[in-house]
């Protein structure tokens, strides 16, 4: 099998090696053991023989005498027979529909999709937000079920994030991106055509009380949130800043695939400049402080974000924590609720408890020192998204986190840099604290 990972490790096209081998077994008998080992595309050479090599390692310890093993990861999978050669063989294509999508969004007139949504009826309403509604269609000439996105003519905010959205998501094809399929300003009305998510948002699956998502389902959400972001800082064309990064723009497919959404506050911006925008664009509990304090966004704006929704999926809990059943819930940010449980020695305490402990802990205590990585007070110390991702694939080791949250300091972008100026973040006995500090001189 190593000969197949290194193979299948260098081929930059497929990423997949098939092969077999004789061997004499124990008995002395000769046998032929079959094997292939396959990597998604978007790992580099490195990333693929990590991910590879650690599977093949694992069925040499599970399965130390079967005759047939195989195990699937997210982004590589390897499988085994001895005797008989695996079936590989692929299968017929489907017949195309007779309507083929166009390559890429197109514009749609009003009256398609009014007739789609049945002139946009309540029974065909899937949400409301503050910018507009989400309706239900149904494009017959397509033969596709989409969610069409009606923005709210009164909002001026929601006719930026139109623009956004078609300027940006339009450029961009990723199997962890929702896909935008076209757009419609006909007659006054602005409208967007979304593939359709039957199983909503991750937010509702994660806060669910009556159904807990399982620690496979999770990580597997955890790992393709940071292929989507992979691709948006570093394989697209253009980088592209999400900045609103949460559980609500998490979608879930039909295979409850995690499929990033809502680019209307996204920004294009060029390789290796942050974008600086004096308006906050983000969600509290999810945005980089240094953001709300220095009006500056970066690709390490969007992984702090990403930090903290992995401490959201792993913990089960909302980023602001109760810690004390007072009369006034004092309360503390969940980077740093974690962060305690880390200095403590205890950070697999931090996992949801409705888990019943039934999760891996190496996977577990990665996504949990990853998230306190990425959500590092000091965006000068968190990893890019592609570290990030090697971590949370077990492929590098655990960085050293220091046993107490740092506290960082931050200047307002028109200040002058001046020593009695400052804005401190940090966490104080009823939670966060953020204070601006400006003394004079006797």
């Amino acid at each position: 099998m190593t000969g197949l990972v290194s193979e299948a490790a260098s081929s930059s096209s497929l990423r997949f090696a098939n092969g077999s081998k004789e061997y004499t077994d124990s008995q002395g008998n000769s046998q032929v053991i079959y094997g292939l080992a396959q990597c998604t595309r978007d790992l580099n050479a490195s990333e693929c023989t990590g991910c590879l090599t650690k599977f093949v390692a694992e069925l040499s310890r599970s399965r130390p005498n079967d005759t047939y093993g195989t195990i699937k990861g997210y982004s590589c999978y390897v499988a085994y027979r001895v005797g008989e050669d695996l079936d590989i063989t692929i299968p017929p294509m489907a017949e195309p529909p007779r309507h083929l999508p166009l390559p890429g969004p197109r514009r749609f007139h009003y009256s398609e999709l009014a007739m789609a949504t049945n002139f946009f009826s309540a029974e065909e309403k899937l949400g409301e937000g503050g910018f507009g509604s989400v309706y239900h269609g149904y494009l017959r000439g397509m033969e596709l079920h989409v969610a069409v996105k009606r923005v709210s003519k009164s909002s001026e905010q929601g006719r930026k994030e139109y623009i956004s959205e078609v300027k940006i998501i339009s450029q961009l094809r990723h199997r962890n991106l929702v896909q935008l399929i076209g757009w419609c300003h006909d007659g006054g009305e602005l409208l967007l055509v979304y593939e359709l998510m039957p199983n909503g948002s991750l937010d509702t699956h994660i806060h669910n009380q009556h159904r807990v998502v399982s620690w496979q389902l999770r990580y597997e959400v955890i790992l393709g949130i940071g292929s989507a972001l992979l691709y948006l800082h570093e394989d697209s064309e253009k980088r592209v800043l999400h900045r609103d990064i949460k559980p609500t723009n998490i979608m879930l497919d039909t295979a409850f695939t995690a499929k990033l959404g809502d680019f209307g506050l996204a920004r294009l911006i060029n390789r290796d400049r942050q974008s600086h925008t004096t308006v906050l664009a983000g969600t509290m509990g999810y945005m980089d402080p240094e953001c709300m304090f220095a009006g500056m966004a970066s690709t390490s704006s969007d992984v702090y974000s990403f930090g903290v929704v992995l401490l959201e999926i792993a913990c089960g809990r909302r980023p602001m924590v109760v810690v004390a059943e007072t009369e006034d819930y004092a309360t503390m940010h969940l980077v740093y609720w974690v962060w305690e449980l880390h200095g403590r020695g205890r950070i697999l305490d931090a996992s949801d408890a409705r888990l019943n402990g039934e999760f891996d802990a190496k996977e577990m205590e990665s996504v949990l020192i990853t998230a306190l990585w990425c959500a590092h007070p000091d965006r000068t110390r968190r990893p890019s998204i592609r570290q990030a991702i090697n971590m949370l694939r077990l492929d590098a080791s655990l960085p050293s986190l220091p046993a107490k949250a740092p506290v960082s300091l931050y200047l307002t972008p028109d200040a002058p840099l001046r020593s009695d100026q400052r804005v401190i973040t940090g966490r104080s006995s009823r939670g966060i604290a953020s204070t601006a500090h400006s003394s004079v001189a006797p």
